[in-house]
């Protein structure tokens, strides 16, 4: 379901943007404004792994440096059937994880210093096979072609915007198509609307990953547990992180609940669990 709600949400960003680029900036802007959101994007991906890990600070640990994680991180692995992925250490006592790279061939998961004194093996299982099967799903894929359309969106807004204020959209046929009052409004509402359906994205694509992991595992109350856990530990330590990669932990490393839902990066915890217990039979 949160799939199929992925690809309509994708369709919805893809229409917004081809509506607003025909309206504000023609078929050539339109083109211009995505190939340049396209190309800031892929170099974005094909160096996630690399910028998120630097930003962070984060060490590669080898085998005889954490037997006991490389371990669990390998099981999990054998169960998705996928390569091992590289193991970082972030020394931070809040307690989180995120997984990175553009392909299971080249991927990396982060866990901070907390998130190892937090859980114990059987929750800790549960948040590498919620991060495993982020790289699985090809998340960081799927984000970049949002952001890219999110940001092309962005793009022709703000050529827009320059354009106005040179009197550059006030001729006959910009009238024809609705008038200055409309155009403005775009300008405005459309960069708003293109950011809310990227963090709806980012919100399904989180569900998907907890039922994956539930079904890579068998244990799916073994992730709740652990979601339960670290949100109520964030509440009171939270994490000295980048606002723009918040998207990327298992749980908001900011604060543990975003009032404004339609701004949040995250779904809320509770429905998390709820979905999660859900598969098991115990929560009605």
């Amino acid at each position: 379901m949160n799939s199929f709600r992925t690809f309509i949400l994708m369709l919805v960003l893809i229409v917004l943007f081809v509506w607003v680029g025909q309206f504000l900036g023609g078929q050539t802007g339109m083109i211009t404004a995505f190939f340049m959101a396209l190309i800031m994007n892929f170099a974005t991906y094909w160096f996630s792994d690399k910028i998120v890990l630097m930003m962070y600070r984060a060490k590669e640990v080898k085998q005889n440096e954490a037997t006991n994680l490389y371990s669990l991180v390998a099981n999990v692995s054998q169960q998705a059937q996928m390569p091992m992925p590289k193991i970082y250490m972030i020394e931070s006592p809040a307690p989180n994880a995120f997984a990175t790279g553009r392909s299971p061939a080249h991927s990396a998961v982060a866990f901070t210093s907390g998130i190892l004194s937090l859980l114990d093996n059987r929750e800790l299982s549960g948040v590498i096979a919620h991060e495993l099967s982020h790289i699985k799903n090809r998340d960081t894929l799927i984000s970049v072609m949002a952001a890219s359309i999110a940001g092309a969106i962005f793009m022709l807004a703000r050529m827009a915007q320059w354009a106005m204020m040179f009197g550059g959209m006030g001729s006959r046929d910009d009238n024809n198509r609705g008038g200055g009052m409309l155009a403005l409004v775009l300008v405005i509402i459309a960069p708003i609307a293109a950011m809310v359906i990227q963090l709806a994205i980012s919100r399904a694509r989180e569900y998907v990953a907890d039922e994956s992991a539930a079904k890579i595992s068998g244990d799916p109350l073994a992730l709740a547990n652990a979601l339960r856990k670290l949100t109520e530990i964030t509440k009171r330590v939270p994490m000295n992180s980048n606002p723009a990669t918040a998207h990327l932990f298992i749980v908001n490393p900011l604060k543990a609940e975003n009032l404004l839902s339609l701004f949040s990066t995250h779904p809320p915890i509770n429905e998390r669990i709820r979905r999660l217990e859900s598969l098991t039979g115990l929560h009605v």
